[in-house]
């Protein structure tokens, strides 16, 4: 019982692929999400893709709110985020399905045409794999770990930030839910896709030039 919310802001053009990796899994989520955080570049996917949900904000809310307001209205016992520029492995949900722990978490392969910019961002975690990199999070958190959705309602999404720079409220949601002693699950296998490209490139270098904060969904 597994609901997947697909988070988009001006990434339009990449989402189907997203919604294709969905859409394709060998035991299909019980929901699937969509939310466009007010970019305006979605409105041609419900026609393409009509048997899943949508939400298409018509203001930007940002990334804690507009995150917190879709957790308040899963009703299936886990939730799981991933952004729209990036994709699931065809059997993530069927493996993840697997475990009653109150989190999971995962591997993450690392692409798109920036890849190699997260060297600089995280020294000494990634190693080659198949022409992309390997990023093992074993007992670490991302933004698309599988929770326990009463949980992080009880928690919610709030801003933090970590380095005075990126914000990181899946930050947030893992220390709190450590705090209130969640079991917690590392499954070794590479099931996201994360896509470094660059628009999300270019805008971490925006926020590291100490312009004024933009959307992270």
């Amino acid at each position: 019982m597994i609901t997947v919310v697909i988070a988009s802001y001006k990434y339009g053009h990449l989402a189907a692929h997203c919604i294709e990796s969905l859409l394709s899994q060998t035991v299909a989520p019980k929901r699937i999400v969509f939310v466009d955080d007010g970019a305006f570049d979605c409105k041609h996917l419900p026609e393409l893709y009509p048997d899943i949900e949508y939400i298409l904000r018509p203001n930007n809310l940002g990334t804690v709110d507009n995150f917190h307001d879709v957790l308040m209205t899963i009703d299936t016992e886990y939730a799981l985020f991933i952004g729209a520029d990036n994709w699931l492995r065809s059997d993530a949900i069927e493996l993840l399905s697997k475990y009653s722990t109150d989190v999971v978490t995962y591997d993450i392969v690392v692409t798109g045409e920036f890849k190699e910019e997260i060297h600089d961002r995280v020294p000494g975690e990634t190693i080659a794999h198949q022409g992309d990199l390997y990023w093992d999070r074993t007992g670490k958190h991302h933004g698309s770990m599988l929770y326990r959705a009463s949980l992080g309602k009880r928690i919610g999404y709030k801003k933090r930030y970590t380095d005075g720079i990126h914000p990181q409220e899946d930050w947030h949601l893992w220390d709190e839910m450590q705090k209130a002693g969640a079991t917690v699950t590392s499954l070794n296998e590479g099931l996201l896709f994360y896509r470094r490209h660059r628009e999300n490139f270019l805008k971490y270098d925006h926020l590291a030039s100490n312009a004024p904060l933009v959307d992270e969904s």
